[in-house]
C-alpha cells in the first residue's frame, strides 16, 4: 500500500507526525499518491494513459517529458526544470519514472536543496496545517491557493494523521524495539510477512559500523535489508519493521518466519564483534522475544532438526545464513556462541517479569510478611544511617582532620564516651555529627576567647 510506504519514509527521513501528514494529504489532492499518475487532463492530448506514458518516458519513444508541461508523479511535477531534475534523478538511480522509491528520494532531495525552509516547517509542525499550508503555498503553488483548497487539502492530511500518527502508532508499537537508537527504513522487504515470527537469525555485518550507517547501507541497496543493525557501539538501527519480511538470510521462507538482526563484526575471520555490540545484541534478542509472546529462544545447531522442527507457540527458534547459501555468516564467532546466547536469554526471559532486563534494576519477588518487611526497611535505614553518619568508637577512628581538636576535647572531658578517664582516656563514642558540633562550638569558642583578648 502507497500510503503506508510513503508514510515510513517521510518518518523515517525525519518530518513528524503533522509534517509527514501535511505533506501526503498534498501529494493525495495532487496525484492520489499514485507516482506513474499523468495529469489527467494530458491523457486525451497525448493520447496515453498512465502506465503507456511512463513506459515511453523509459524506453525513450516519447521524448517531449520535460517540456510537454503535464504534471506527472506524487506531486504532479510540471515545470520544465523540475521534470528535467526529476527525469535526471531516475535514470541515475537506473530506475523507472514510475518508480515509487525513486521519486520519494528525489522529493525529499528537492525539498532539501531547493526549499529548505518547507522542509523544516515538515520537521517542526505543530499542527497539520500549517505543514498543509507551507506544502501547497511555498512547494505546490498549484494557480487555486484558496481557503476552500486550504481547508481539503488539511482534511486529507487529517485523515492521515489520524490514521498513523494516533492508530498507527498504537498498533505498531509491538512491532518495534524500544531499544532501537536509530530508524532507518528500506523499501527492500515484503509486507507484511505471511508467516508468524518463530525464528531469529543473527546475521555478521562484515564491518565495524553504527546503527545508522548499516541502515543506510540498506537504504543504498537494492538487493539486501534486514530487521536490525547492531553497531559496534552499541547502537541499534531499524531498517525494516517487525511485521514485515526483511530480505537477508537467502531464504523467503525463513525471512518471512525471522526476525533477522545484522551485528557490526570484524571483515575477517572469525568475525567477532565488539562487547558492547554483544550486550546490545543479547538485550535486543530478549525483548524480541517478549514483545512477540516468546519464554524459551530454542537452539539446535543442527540444520536439518532445526528446519523440521515445529515450534510451541512460546518458543523461538534460532537459525543461521550459512544454512541457506555458501557463507561464513555469521561467522565463527557469533556462531560458537549461540549455545551462550540462547542460555543467557533464556534466563533472562525466566526471571523477567515484563519488559527488557535492565541493568540498573530488577523487579524481585518477595513472599514475606509485613513484620518481617519492616524488619528488613529498618535494616536498611541503619545500614544508611551507619554509612552517612558512623560512630567513632574512640580516638583512632577519627579522622586525622579533625584528630587534634578531638583529642583536646577529650583532654578537657569536654567529650567522653561514657567511661572515665582513668578506665580508657580514648574511648569517645560519638556520631560523625555530633562530634562535628563539638568540634565547631570549640572552635568558635576559642575565637571568641582570642578576640576578648584582643580588645582587653
Amino acid at each position: 500500500m502507497n500510503e503506508a510506504t510513503i508514510w515510513n519514509f517521510l518518518k523515517s527521513n525525519g518530518l513528524n507526525d503533522y509534517g509527514a501528514a501535511g505533506l501526503m494529504g498534498n501529494l493525495f489532492a495532487e496525484s492520489g499518491l499514485k507516482p506513474n499518475n499523468l495529469q489527467n487532463s494530458y491523457e486525451s492530448a497525448l493520447n496515453m494513459n498512465d502506465n503507456a506514458y511512463v513506459s515511453a518516458v523509459d524506453s525513450g519513444r516519447y521524448t517531449n517529458f520535460t517540456n510537454d508541461r503535464a504534471g506527472f508523479g506524487l506531486a504532479q511535477w510540471t515545470y520544465p526544470s523540475r521534470k528535467q531534475a526529476l527525469l535526471t534523478f531516475c535514470k541515475a538511480a537506473g530506475a523507472s519514472i514510475g518508480d515509487l522509491e525513486a521519486q520519494l528520494k528525489f522529493l525529499l532531495k528537492e525539498l532539501s536543496e531547493s526549499f529548505p525552509a518547507v522542509l523544516k516547517v515538515l520537521k517542526s509542525a505543530t499542527s497539520v496545517r500549517e505543514a498543509s499550508n507551507a506544502v501547497l503555498l511555498k512547494f505546490e503553488r498549484p494557480a487555486n491557493q484558496s481557503q476552500g483548497v486550504q481547508d481539503k487539502r488539511c482534511s486529507f492530511g487529517q485523515g492521515y494523521y489520524d490514521k498513523y500518527a494516533q492508530k498507527g502508532v498504537a498498533e505498531n508499537k509491538m512491532s518495534i524495539s524500544p531499544l532501537v537508537t536509530y530508524t532507518g527504513l528500506t523499501f527492500n522487504c515484503n509486507s507484511p510477512r505471511n508467516h508468524v515470527i518463530d525464528r531469529l537469525t543473527i546475521h555478521c555485518f562484515v564491518g565495524q559500523v553504527n546503527a545508522k550507517r548499516g541502515c543506510e547501507v540498506f537504504q543504498n541497496s537494492t538487493a539486501s535489508s534486514c530487521n536490525y543493525v547492531v553497531g559496534f557501539d552499541g547502537s541499534i538501527g531499524l531498517s525494516v519493521d517487525e511485521k514485515n519480511r526483511s530480505w537477508c538470510t537467502s531464504s523467503k521462507e525463513n525471512d518471512h518466519r525471522a526476525v533477522t538482526i545484522e551485528c557490526a563484526s570484524d571483515n575477517f575471520h572469525p568475525y567477532a564483534v565488539t562487547d558492547k555490540a554483544y550486550a546490545a545484541l543479547l538485550d535486543l534478542v530478549t525483548d524480541i522475544c517478549q514483545r512477540n509472546g516468546k519464554t524459551k529462544l530454542v537452539w539446535f545447531g543442527n540444520k536439518e532438526k532445526a528446519l523440521a522442527y515445529t515450534p510451541k507457540n512460546d518458543e523461538m527458534v534460532m537459525t543461521v545464513h550459512r544454512w541457506y547459501t555458501n557463507k561464513a555468516c555469521p561467522g565463527d564467532w557469533l556462531y560458537q556462541r549461540h549455545n551462550v546466547i540462547m542460555d543467557e536469554v533464556n534466563s533472562r526471559l525466566a526471571n523477567a517479569k515484563g519488559g527488557t532486563k535492565n541493568d540498573e534494576s530488577e523487579v524481585l519477588e518477595m513472599n514475606i510478611t509485613k513484620d518481617e518487611l519492616k524488619a528488613m526497611i529498618r535494616e536498611t535505614v541503619v545500614e544508611v544511617y551507619n554509612e552517612l553518619n558512623p560512630l567513632y568508637e574512640d580516638i583512632k577512628d577519627v579522622p586525622g582532620y579533625w584528630k587534634g581538636t578531638a583529642q583536646k576535647l577529650l583532654d578537657a572531658e569536654a567529650v567522653n564516651g561514657g567511661t572515665s578517664k582513668e578506665v580508657c582516656a580514648t574511648d569517645l563514642n560519638l556520631r560523625r555529627e555530633t562530634l562535628k558540633a563539638a568540634i565547631i562550638a570549640s572552635l568558635y569558642h576559642d575565637y571568641e576567647e582570642s578576640e576578648g583578648a584582643e580588645r582587653e
